[in-house]
């Protein structure tokens, strides 16, 4: 396997963790008051629209010639990193 194939299994892989982690916290936020629940559902919402960006990224990478590569590279990163902190965030607010 690539360096390049290998990245992409790291980063897809970490995306799967993360999506099977908010399906969790979902059911958790379902379960809080209803006040919360209106703020949580729209922070899930933010959460789930940037696993999207990562996982559309994270298809040209796969797709981008030796030429894109890094430049994908560091943008996939940037995307990943943005959703990995937001995350995290969520879990600690979430009661």
């Amino acid at each position: 396997m690539s360096r390049r194939d290998e990245y992409v299994e790291r980063m897809k892989q970490q995306l799967d963790e993360l999506n099977a982690q908010i399906d969790e916290l979902e059911k958790k936020a379902d379960k809080s008051e209803a006040d919360l629940k209106a703020t949580y559902r729209e922070q899930l919402a933010e959460l789930r629209e940037l696993s999207a960006a990562a996982r559309k990224k994270l298809e040209d990478l796969r797709t981008a010639s030796e030429h894109r590569w890094d430049l994908l590279m560091a943008e996939a990163e940037k995307i990943q990193k943005a959703f990995v902190h937001s995350f995290n965030y969520f879990r600690s607010q979430l009661k």
